[in-house]
């Protein structure tokens, strides 16, 4: 078994441990405050729900806390190493055996239980809330080296986050010529096909039979060429150059190429 997984799974059992400590602290002092074993329950069935999702999410942060990719060595020259990691995880199960020997002597369990229950409150609050906190805090302020290797590396951070910020607008900004450029072959490929569909939608009378075929005929070619996209640009094109003659004419084109490629009717789009 890895260190690692060693120290997480140590970490596991501290956690716990130190949740039960919490928990029997909390019924012994409802219990001494006169209130009943049934409002005692009721509270614990939704308290150990809030408490796991807790517990999941601290573990997930100090798993990833006590893994060495996560701690720069040179900036954490005291808790970036096994003995401290090892001191940090098993804090809560240091504080239950100080309870017990704190408690040598005392002739009811329920003493006994309640000063082991402190000790290990009492231990990880000060380890896991004081302590740590302020020799991560020394690490960084005191040694030249860590505050520059940190410095340096916030920088190179930085320039990298940029870097790949600017790679993805120059990406951006390249597919959106590549569509334009796209879009203006098409207009010119597709520019006669638009007049006869604008024609077809302006004429006074028509074969609809006949102009329905050679308008499926121009989607399929459209669907060809380009696509879904191709065929929009088609139909808007045929719509602008048959509005400029006639403001009220009616889209038939949408209806006439539904179930060509993915095209669907308008209402449907």
């Amino acid at each position: 078994m890895s260190r690692h997984r060693t120290l997480r799974l140590i970490h596991l059992a501290g956690t716990v441990w130190f949740i039960i400590c919490i928990g029997y602290i909390l019924v012994l002092t409802l219990r001494q405050a006169g209130v009943n074993w049934w409002v005692v329950f009721s509270l614990s069935g939704h308290g150990a729900l809030v408490a796991l999702v807790l517990i999941s999410l601290y573990l997930f942060a100090i798993f990833r806390g006590i893994s060495s990719s996560q701690k720069v060595q040179i900036e954490h020259p005291l808790t970036s190493v096994s003995y401290y990691r090892a001191f940090y995880v098993i804090t809560p199960l240091l504080g239950g055996l100080a309870g017990c020997l704190g408690m040598i002597g005392v002739s009811t369990i329920g003493q006994f239980l309640l000063g082991v229950a402190l000790g290990t409150l009492g231990t990880t609050f000060l380890v896991w809330v004081i302590v740590d906190p302020l020799t991560g805090l020394l690490e960084m302020l005191l040694p030249p080296a860590s505050r520059r290797h940190r410095s340096e590396r916030l920088v190179r951070a930085k320039a990298l986050r940029q870097r790949r910020q600017k790679d993805r607008e120059n990406l951006l900004r390249d597919v959106l010529v590549k569509e334009e450029l796209e879009r203006r072959r098409w207009r010119e490929v597709l520019k006669p096909k638009a007049e006869k569909l604008a024609g077809m939608l302006t004429a006074d009378e028509i074969d609809f039979k006949q102009v329905e075929r050679q308008a499926v005929d121009m989607g399929v070619n459209a669907w060809q060429i380009g696509g879904l996209s191709c065929m929009r640009e088609l139909r808007d094109m045929a719509m602008a150059l048959a509005r400029e003659s006639n403001k009220s004419v009616v889209d038939y084109i949408g209806v006439w190429w539904d179930g060509i490629g993915s095209w669907r009717e308008p209402s449907l789009l």
